[in-house]
C-alpha cells in the first residue's frame, strides 16, 4: 500500500497531465481533418480542448508547484547561507498556500452554485460542476504540494542541509 502511495505522489499529475494532453491533441487532430477534408466542425470537439486545456493548465500548475519549476527570480538565492535560503522559499511556500486557500474557497463557491441550478454544457450537454471543477481541483493539488515542500524546507531548515530548489531548466 505505501509503495502505491508512494507512485501516487510521484506519478500522479504527470499521468492526468498525459491523459488531458493526448485528449487535447487527438480531438484537435480529428477536428481539423473534419474542418479541413469534409468542410464539417463539430460544437463538442471544441468545448472537449477548451476543457482539456483548462485542466491540463491547473494540474501542470500543481505539478510545477511540486516540481519547484515555476518561473522566479534568484539572484538573491546566490547570495544567502542555506538557512536563509529555507527561510526565504518557507516564506514564499506560505505566501503560496494562503493564496491557493483564498482562490480554493472561492472556486469551490461557483462550482457549488453550478451543482445547485444544474448547469450543462452547450455542446457536450454535460453538467457544468466537472468542467468548473478543474479550478479548485487544482489549486487543492497545489496546496497539497505546497503543504509537502514546507514539511520539505522546515526540515532542511532545521537540519542545516541546502534547500530543494527545483528543477533548472537552464544551467
Amino acid at each position: 500500500m505505501k509503495r502505491t502511495l508512494r507512485l501516487l505522489d510521484q506519478n500522479a499529475e504527470q499521468w492526468a497531465l498525459l491523459v488531458f494532453y493526448v485528449l487535447l491533441v487527438l480531438t484537435m487532430s480529428v477536428e481539423v481533418v473534419r474542418r479541413e477534408v469534409f468542410s464539417y466542425s463539430s460544437i463538442w470537439g471544441e468545448e472537449v480542448v477548451r476543457y482539456a486545456f483548462i485542466y491540463l493548465a491547473w494540474i501542470g500548475a500543481a505539478s510545477a508547484v511540486r516540481e519547484r519549476a515555476h518561473i522566479r527570480i534568484d539572484v538573491l538565492m546566490h547570495y544567502v547561507s542555506p538557512r536563509i535560503k529555507a527561510l526565504l522559499y518557507i516564506f514564499g511556500d506560505l505566501v503560496m498556500l494562503t493564496i491557493a486557500c483564498i482562490a480554493l474557497y472561492y472556486s469551490y463557491h461557483s462550482v457549488a452554485v453550478s451543482w445547485k441550478f444544474g448547469s450543462v454544457s452547450h455542446g457536450l450537454r454535460l453538467p457544468m460542476v466537472w468542467f468548473l471543477a478543474a479550478v479548485p481541483i487544482g489549486f487543492s493539488l497545489m496546496a497539497l504540494r505546497l503543504v509537502q515542500s514546507l514539511i520539505r524546507d522546515v526540515r532542511a531548515f532545521r537540519t542545516g542541509e541546502t534547500v530543494f530548489e527545483g528543477n533548472k531548466l537552464f544551467d
